[in-house]
Formats: C-alpha cells, structure tokens, sequence
C-alpha cells in the first residue's frame, strides 16, 4: 500500500504513528468509557441510516406477522451455512415460534423448516432491523450488525464466532441489550430457552431503545462529523497540533522506566542509609559495652 500510494514510499509504523485524524467506528454509547487522545473522532453507526420501504414480496411476509412481530437472523456474509444438525435445531426451534422469521442462510435446507421461516441468500438488513414489526436480531455480533441494532433499537440474541464480534456482543450484554449463546452451546433447547428470553423479557428491549435514544442524541450525524475532520485536515493542511507526540520518545521514556528506576535508586539509598546509620549506632555501643568490661 505504502509502495502503490505514498510517493516515495514509506514505513507502515510511522505512517500509522503521523496520522494526523483517527476516526474510530465507536461511541461511548457502546464503548467503555477511556482517555483518547484529541486527534480520535468517534464515528460508530457512521454507515445507519432511517430505514427505506422493503420490497413488496418482504413486506407483504413482514406484514403477515400480526401482532407477534418478525425475527430476524444473519451470521454474515463469511459463514454461509452452519453445520446440518445445528440448522436442523435451529429450525425447528423457529417452527414453534408464533413469529414469522427472515433467516440469511446458504447452504441446504433443513427438513425442520416450518411455514413461517423465510429463507433468502441475502436481506436488505438495515431496512428490516428500522422495520417496526421486527421484535429480535439473532446476529454474529460483526460491527456493522451491533451498530444497526443500536441505532433502530432491537435487541440482539449473539452468536459470536470469529474476530471482535464477542467483544462486540459483550459490550451488548453488559448493558443488558443482548443475550450471548456459544456456537458450541447450541442445541433445540438453549436455542428456544435464549430465544423467549431476549424475546418476551422486556428489559431487553427497553435497555437496546435507551442506548439507540443515546446513540441518536448528537449535535450531528458520525457522517457528517467524519465528513468535517477529513476537510478540517484538508483545510489546516493537516493537524498536527491535535497528535500526540508520545510517539517519538524513547521507549525507556515513553514506559517511564527511566524515572521508575530513578525512584528505586531513591528507596534504595534510603534503607541503605538507614541501614548504615543503625548499624554504625550498635557497632558504637558494642565498642562501649567492650571497653567498659
């Protein structure tokens, strides 16, 4: 990259090292809370947006739901299918469900599928997440997925398999908006018992539409405000002055060994002080104690 793009080259450490704006798909509203350095902007949900009608055939499977609303569930677009027995469970788990449900999945289909499962190769997913009917994401728990959920406010039920997508869903978790279940955990009956869980426990929800609310609450829009420090950058012919220059310290310094072994020179010369005055004060008195004898 640094060959194809950058005149003259470059070393991809100090490229990373003098970038001069960082913009970082997260917010507070998902993230902990951490000190960041004043050149990161904070961009997460960049890419949501409201929710455009579906097309007629998936509204019309959407709008047959009723009352019992619409699940859906995708686990990305790396994993095509799951293994045979798992999809089985999962399937027929679904066929009891009084929900129709939307489910992105390529490989075979199970012979469990009931009439209310919808299998499609690909869903516009933004769209039915912002769909009013939609009551559960069953998701893997990819960035752009957590953030979808988090800007339309539906709860997720996570099934994290690679990457950041644990960590992703247990940010989710620990603020009560997702219910993590291991791949490995699943079987017809952690299935269903997660499912209704994160389905008809209210909290659920309510904690996922506090975050979205949260998340929603911004001056600007993340894409307008990415769209500002990339011309702000532009503008000023770079921003030096918002990066940090820790980076050209020495790394003794930068670790601040050098001044962790400054104190401990510091401590040891004071128990070696101490310790040589106490002992030059019971040498002094066995000296007394011998010449009096």
């Amino acid at each position: 990259m640094c060959d194809k793009y950058i005149e003259g080259g470059c070393n991809i450490v100090s490229l990373l090292q003098d970038a001069d704006i960082w913009l970082f798909r997260s917010d507070f509203v998902f993230d902990f809370p951490r000190p960041t350095m004043p050149n990161i902007v904070y961009i997460g949900g960049f890419q949501c947006k409201p929710a455009q009608p579906l097309p007629a055939d998936l509204e019309e499977f959407v709008q047959s739901a009723g009352e019992h609303g619409v699940i859906v569930m995708s686990l990305g677009s790396v994993v095509k299918a799951l293994p045979k027995r798992m999809a089985e469970d999962i399937a027929s788990v679904f066929a009891k469900l009084p929900q129709k449900v939307i489910w992105r999945h390529n490989g075979e289909h199970p012979s469990t599928l009931g009439n209310n499962t919808l299998i499609v190769d690909w869903m516009p997913q933004t769209d039915l997440l912002g769909h009013p009917q939609v009551k559960l994401f069953i998701a893997h728990g990819g960035t752009n997925g957590v953030q979808e959920a988090i800007y339309h406010g539906v709860p997720v039920l996570g099934i994290p398999l690679f990457f950041d997508q644990y960590d992703n869903l247990l940010r989710l978790q620990e603020r009560g908006a997702a219910k993590i279940l291991q791949l490995a955990e699943i079987n017809g009956h952690t299935f269903e018992s997660s499912v209704k869980e994160v389905l008809y426990k209210d909290s659920y929800r309510q904690n996922m539409q506090r975050l979205s609310r949260l998340h929603r609450d911004q001056p600007i829009s993340p894409m307008e405000k990415a769209i500002f420090w990339v011309e702000y950058v532009m503008r000023h012919k770079g921003a030096g002055h918002l990066r940090t220059e820790a980076y050209k310290m020495p790394w003794y310094s930068y670790y601040s060994i050098d001044v962790l072994l400054f104190l401990m020179a510091v401590v040891a010369v004071l128990f070696l002080s101490v310790y040589a005055v106490i002992r030059l004060l019971c040498c002094r008195r066995r000296n007394t104690k011998i010449k009096q004898n």
